[in-house]
């Protein structure tokens, strides 16, 4: 008697494995397509290191949803885009955003990272 019992908790644990596995594997898939439908929008990288952005201007289209992220290359960093309410950090490294406003934008360090931190500008601008 004791060896079908246990056997049906063998199998039930088993049939129990198998579900969480399947599940597991089909948010993993939904993920990975969601990544890829993201992947399909203009990405602009911001990349940060000590005191200095890698570019001097960044360019995006006017109208377009762009996917927007920062990285850090050294030391920690966050970042503003005045006038279009758009935050990054370490926390939160990236955010899609309709620049609808043509202009030129100023993008700034806002978390004190050395002594070079009131030089760290750079421009964005919106064609």
């Amino acid at each position: 008697m004791q060896k079908w019992i246990f056997f049906v908790l063998f199998i039930l644990a088993g049939v129990l494995g198998l579900g969480v596995l399947f599940q597991d594997i089909s948010e993993r898939q939904e993920a990975q397509e969601a990544e890829a439908a993201a992947s399909k929008l203009p990405q602009l990288k911001i990349v940060a290191s000590n005191w200095q952005f890698d570019n001097a201007n960044y360019t995006v289209k006017s109208g377009e949803t762009t996917k927007v992220s920062l990285s850090l290359k050294e030391g920690v960093h966050a970042v503003e885009i005045k006038g279009l309410d758009i935050h990054l950090d370490k926390e939160n490294p990236s955010k899609e955003v309709k620049f609808d406003k043509p202009g030129t934008y100023e993008i700034e360090c806002v978390l004190p990272c050395g002594e070079g931190h009131a030089t760290m500008k750079t421009k964005l601008v919106v064609q």
